[in-house]
């Protein structure tokens, strides 16, 4: 594995220096959401870690869990893939408790790669990141992967190519860690129930009212949430074993698989 110790800085981008072609953004813009553009905003990254912990319930456990996933398996000098760099706080989680592990950060924003620099600090030096989607990851294999909040703004068939793409870097028996939007929707009536809890769950935890109405409209417009086992499916499909739910909190689950 590449020695990003001794690189050091090298690997990781100054600001400003993120791209993504416009024929890159061209190809995902018909699987990708709508929302995932608002990420673009430096404003709306730098309110992420804010806003984050108040949106998804036990937010920074669930980065604790990961790491705790990806511990059983991976060596002690783990490099590890972060499919949506998340502003850096699940690789600031990973990074403090691991000192030998290192990272390749995929995100399409350039805000939320340059909010990762900042918000690793000293830890900086062991990142890469790479603005784009999962074809714009370096090849591997890697020792683990997480997509963490991530892959309920692709589409259900974008979703099965890129879990795909994510074992194809792998190395054998490597966990990738998941969690995102994922509920029971039976009906169009159970939906609509889950996304007014989702809504006053914003509510209850300090969002503005009129903020969490928009939200509700938000997502239940333009985020491609899934049923539990859809994205347990999906994860089987692209040749995960092993496929475990480790978390589940409202609107929310987490899954592990392995490579």
């Amino acid at each position: 594995m590449a020695d990003y110790k001794r690189m050091g800085q090298r690997h990781v981008l100054p600001h400003g220096q993120f791209h993504l072609s416009k024929r890159d953004a061209a190809r995902h813009s018909s699987v990708v959401t709508k929302s995932l553009n608002a990420f673009d905003d430096p404003g709306f990254a730098d309110a992420y870690a804010d806003r984050a912990p108040r949106t998804v319930p036990a937010y920074h456990d669930i980065h604790r869990m990961a790491a705790v996933l990806i511990d059983e398996h991976a060596p002690p000098d783990a490099r590890v893939l972060v499919l949506g760099a998340g502003g850096g706080l699940e690789m600031k989680a990973f990074a403090q408790g691991h000192p030998g592990w290192t990272f390749d950060a995929v995100d399409p924003a350039a805000a939320m790669l340059e909010l990762a620099v900042t918000t690793l600090g000293p830890h900086a030096s062991r990142a890469r990141m790479r603005q784009g989607y999962i074809d714009d990851a370096p090849p591997g294999p890697f020792d683990a992967a997480t997509s963490l909040l991530t892959l309920h703004f692709l589409a259900q068939d974008e979703r099965r190519r890129t879990v795909a793409e994510v074992r194809r870097r792998l190395a054998p028996g490597a966990p990738f860690v998941v969690a995102h939007l994922s509920f029971s929707q039976r009906d169009d009536a159970e939906r609509e129930l889950w996304m007014d809890r989702y809504a006053a769950n914003l509510i209850a935890s300090g969002i503005d009212p009129a903020a969490a109405k928009k939200a509700r409209t938000t997502v239940a417009a333009e985020v491609f949430g899934l049923t539990p086992e859809e994205d347990r499916a999906i994860l089987q499909e692209a040749g995960f074993t092993g496929v475990t739910e480790f978390f589940s909190a409202f609107t929310f689950r987490g899954w592990v698989g392995y490579a």
